[in-house]
C-alpha cells in the first residue's frame, strides 16, 4: 500500500514542482512585494514594510477607474455572452443537419487574432474625417446623429468594448454548450412529451439542470477571463488606456511595471493582490451558489 502511495506521489511530482515554481512561488513573491514600500527593482532595496502601497492604489484615480471599467465589463459581458451562447446553442441543436457548419462559423472569432478583430471593430465604429463608420451609417438610417464610439463619450467606448468582448468569448461558450446539449439523453425528453410537457418547461426542468455543470464552468471562467481583460481594450483604444479612461486592473498592473508610469513593482504587486482577492471572492461565492443550483449526474 505504501509503495502504491509513493508511486502516486512520484507521478504527481513533476506537476507539483511546476505549480510550485510558476504559480505558488510567484504568488508569495508578489504578496511580499506588495508590502515593501519604496521598492527599487534596480538595487533590490526598499524603505520599509507596511500597507502604504495598498493605500496608494486605493486612492489612485487611475486604479479606481480601472476597477470601475473592469466591474462594468464583468457585470455586462458574462451574463449576456453566456445567455446569447445558450440561445444559439439551443438553436444549433435543433438544426442538426447544418450544425457543424454553423459551429465552424461561430468559432471563427475565437481563433482570429485579437488585434485583427479589434481593427475590424475600429473600422465599424471609429469616426474619421472620411467616414463615420458602419455603425453610424446604420444609426443615420434611423435618424440618429453620428457618435464617435472610439474617441467619444465614455458610455459609447464602454459599449463598444462590451460588444467586442462578447463577440470574442461567445464562440468558445457556444462550442461547450452545444456539446453539453448533445450529451443530454433523449429519453428524458421522450418521457416529458408523453406527459404533455411544454417545450419551455422541458427546457427549464430538463435541459438547464442537465447542462448546469457546463453553465457553471462557463460562468466561473467567464468571470475570471473578464477580470483579466486587457488586450481587448488595447486592440480598440491603443496602449494609452489611462488617457482614454478605458484601462482595466490588469492594464493598471502592466502600466505600473512597464508603461509610462512604470518602475513601481510594489504598486503593481498591491494591485495584483487586490485583483486576486476580488477573483477569489467571486469564485467562492459562485461555488457556494453552485451547491444548490448545479446538478451533477
Amino acid at each position: 500500500m505504501e509503495n502504491k502511495s509513493l508511486k502516486g506521489w512520484l507521478y504527481l511530482l513533476p506537476a507539483i514542482i511546476f505549480l510550485g515554481l510558476f504559480m505558488v512561488y510567484p504568488l508569495i513573491d508578489v504578496f511580499i512585494y506588495s508590502f515593501e514600500e519604496g521598492y527599487n527593482s534596480a538595487s533590490q532595496t526598499y524603505n520599509g514594510i507596511g500597507g502604504y502601497n495598498y493605500s496608494y492604489i486605493l486612492h489612485d484615480p487611475y486604479f479606481l477607474q480601472a476597477v470601475k471599467n473592469t466591474f462594468i465589463l464583468v457585470v455586462i459581458t458574462v451574463p449576456l455572452s453566456t445567455g446569447i451562447a445558450l440561445l444559439i446553442s439551443v438553436g444549433l441543436s435543433s438544426i442538426k443537419w447544418i450544425r457543424n457548419l454553423y459551429q465552424t462559423v461561430y468559432f471563427l472569432p475565437y481563433v482570429t487574432n485579437t488585434l485583427a478583430v479589434g481593427l475590424v471593430f475600429m473600422i465599424l465604429f471609429k469616426k474619421t474625417p472620411y467616414t463615420d463608420g458602419l455603425a453610424n451609417l446604420i444609426l443615420g438610417f434611423f435618424g440618429a446623429g453620428p457618435i464617435d464610439f472610439i474617441d467619444g463619450p465614455y458610455w459609447a467606448k464602454m459599449l463598444v468594448l462590451c460588444i467586442y468582448t462578447i463577440w470574442v468569448v461567445m464562440p468558445f461558450k457556444i462550442l461547450i454548450l452545444t456539446s453539453a446539449l448533445a450529451s443530454v439523453k433523449q429519453d428524458y425528453y421522450n418521457a416529458a412529451m408523453v406527459d404533455g410537457t411544454s417545450k419551455f418547461r422541458m427546457f427549464t426542468k430538463i435541459t438547464l439542470p442537465m447542462i448546469s455543470p457546463m453553465l457553471f464552468y462557463l460562468i466561473i471562467t467567464g468571470f475570471i477571463g473578464a477580470f483579466k481583460a486587457y488586450s481587448d481594450a488595447v486592440a480598440l483604444f491603443g496602449t494609452n488606456l489611462n488617457a482614454a479612461e478605458m484601462n482595466t486592473i490588469v492594464g493598471y498592473v502592466y502600466d505600473m511595471l512597464y508603461g509610462d508610469s512604470g518602475g513601481y513593482p510594489s504598486y503593481a504587486s498591491a494591485a495584483a493582490i487586490v485583483l486576486f482577492a476580488i477573483v477569489l471572492t467571486i469564485t467562492v461565492i459562485n461555488l457556494l451558489i453552485s451547491k444548490k443550483h448545479v446538478h451533477y449526474v
